[in-house]
C-alpha cells in the first residue's frame, strides 16, 4: 500500500504555511486560490469524466444501478448526490446508490475502522444482490482506501464495470478500476484535510456524472428538469414554471395541464406543444422512451 505521508494531498501546502496568522478575509481569498486549482484539476480530466457518464447512461439504460463506494468525506459526497437524483430526477432510490464505510450511520458519525476492512464492502455488495449490469464508481481522495479498493476488485470479478475517483495519480484505486479518473489537486490548505480541495473537486465530478446520465436518461427537456418530484409547495410552484418555460403558456394553463397529468410536467408539456390530451401525450412520451424532444418532433 502507498505510503500516506508521501502523498500529494497529505503534503503541506506552501502557499498557506502561515494559516494561523491570517486574516479571515486572507483565508478566505487563499481558500478561494485553491478551489480554483480543484476546477482546473476537474477539467483535465473531462475526458475521463464523460466515459464516466457513458458508463452510467448505458448501465441505468440496461436495468442497472450507478453503485458509489466510498469511506469519510468522500463517500459522504458520493451519499449526497445519490439522495438527490431521485427528487431532482424522479428516479428510483434504489437505481443510484452509494455503500458507505461503516454504514448510513457513518455519514454523521465515523465509524472506526471501517474503511480499513478489506471485506465490508463486498459484503455489502453481496447484500444488494450486485450484478454485472451495475456500474461501481468508488471515491478516495488518497487512492488507497481498502474499504474501496477490495470493493472495485470484488465488483470487476463479477463483470461490472467500474470507475475510480481519486486525487493522486498512479492510485490504487485507479488501478482496480477499468476507468480511472485522476485529479490532481495538490496540497490542501490544511494540511491533509481533503474534504477541501479534493471533496470540492470529487462533487464536481459526481455532479456530472450524475447529471450527465439523467440527460442520457431523458430526464430533461432543454435545461429544465422536467422529471422534478413535487413534493412540496415549492416544487409544484417550480413544476409549474417549469411548463411555463418549456411551452410559454400561461400560468394557468400550465396548472390545468399539470392537473390533467396527474403532475406529470412532461406529459403537461409534451400535450400543450403537441395540441393533445394528456392520454396521447403520454402515449406520445412512451414511443419516443422518454424524451420530450423526440416526442414533440414526432420520433
Amino acid at each position: 500500500m502507498t505510503d500516506l505521508s508521501s502523498l500529494p494531498t497529505e503534503q503541506r501546502n506552501p502557499r498557506t504555511i502561515d494559516l494561523d496568522k491570517m486574516s479571515p478575509l486572507q483565508i478566505v481569498q487563499a481558500m478561494n486560490e485553491e478551489d480554483k486549482r480543484a476546477a482546473e484539476a476537474v477539467g483535465e480530466a473531462l475526458p475521463q469524466i464523460a466515459e464516466a457518464i457513458a458508463l452510467a447512461t448505458a448501465s441505468l439504460q440496461r436495468g442497472g444501478r450507478v453503485v458509489y463506494v466510498g469511506a469519510g468525506a468522500s463517500g459522504r459526497l458520493a451519499m449526497l448526490d445519490a439522495a438527490e437524483c431521485p427528487p431532482t430526477f424522479g428516479i428510483s432510490p434504489d437505481r443510484v446508490v452509494c455503500i458507505l464505510a461503516g454504514g448510513p450511520q457513518a455519514f454523521m458519525h465515523a465509524v472506526e475502522g471501517a474503511e480499513d476492512s478489506t471485506t465490508l464492502c463486498q459484503e455489502e455488495f453481496e447484500q444488494i444482490g450486485l450484478n454485472q449490469d451495475d456500474l461501481v464508481i468508488g471515491l478516495a481522495a488518497s487512492g488507497r482506501t481498502p474499504f474501496v479498493v477490495h470493493g472495485l476488485r470484488f465488483a470487476r470479478s463479477l463483470g461490472c464495470d467500474t470507475v475510480a475517483i481519486a486525487c493522486t495519480s498512479h492510485s490504487q484505486i485507479g488501478e482496480e478500476a477499468g476507468l480511472a479518473i485522476e485529479l490532481l489537486t495538490g496540497p490542501e490548505v490544511l494540511t491533509g484535510s481533503t474534504r477541501l480541495k479534493a471533496g470540492t473537486a470529487q462533487k464536481m465530478v459526481l455532479n456530472m456524472i450524475s447529471t450527465g446520465a439523467m440527460v442520457g436518461l431523458h430526464k430533461t427537456f432543454q435545461n429544465l428538469m422536467v422529471d422534478v418530484q413535487q413534493t412540496n409547495e415549492k416544487l409544484r410552484d417550480r413544476a409549474r414554471r417549469i411548463v411555463v418555460e418549456a411551452t410559454g403558456c400561461s400560468d394557468e394553463r400550465a396548472g390545468q395541464a399539470l392537473e390533467e397529468a396527474s403532475g406529470s410536467a412532461k406529459v403537461a408539456i409534451v400535450a400543450i406543444l403537441l395540441g393533445v390530451s394528456s392520454k396521447h401525450a403520454a402515449r406520445a412520451l412512451d414511443k419516443a422512451f422518454g424524451s420530450v424532444s423526440a416526442a414533440v418532433a414526432g420520433k
